[in-house]
């Protein structure tokens, strides 16, 4: 199983911009795929979850700005971000996990001041 993400991209403070991951071959229909970031210098940090039964979690720093959303059927899961601010730039990866532990490579999102 592999997880695609796509969607990173330079945005000026305010913009907004959605990220896509899909997965790869077979997976569990019970799952919880996630949203992590990993800012220069700091530690990969949780952004967003969503479980396949559709609850959700957020950072506080991405409330009420950031969206998670998900197709089981497509065995994707999107984040749109709105309200973006210079420290949100950061490599964004996706995560599954569910009889597996599966992260994708990160899409660089640089938003400007």
């Amino acid at each position: 199983v592999q997880l695609q993400a796509s969607g990173g991209g330079l945005v000026q403070t305010g913009g907004s911009l959605r990220l896509s991951c899909a997965a790869s071959g077979r997976i569990s229909s019970i799952n919880v795929m996630g949203w992590y970031r990993q800012a220069p210098g700091k530690q990969r940090e949780l952004i967003a979850s969503m479980g396949s039964s559709g609850s959700t979690n957020y950072a506080d720093s991405v409330k009420g700005r950031f969206t998670i959303s998900r197709d089981n059927a497509k065995k994707a899961v999107y984040l749109q971000m709105n309200a973006l601010k210079p420290e949100d730039t950061a490599v964004y990866y996706c995560r599954l996990i569910g009889g597996m532990d599966i992260w994708g490579k990160g899409t660089l999102v640089t938003v400007s001041s």
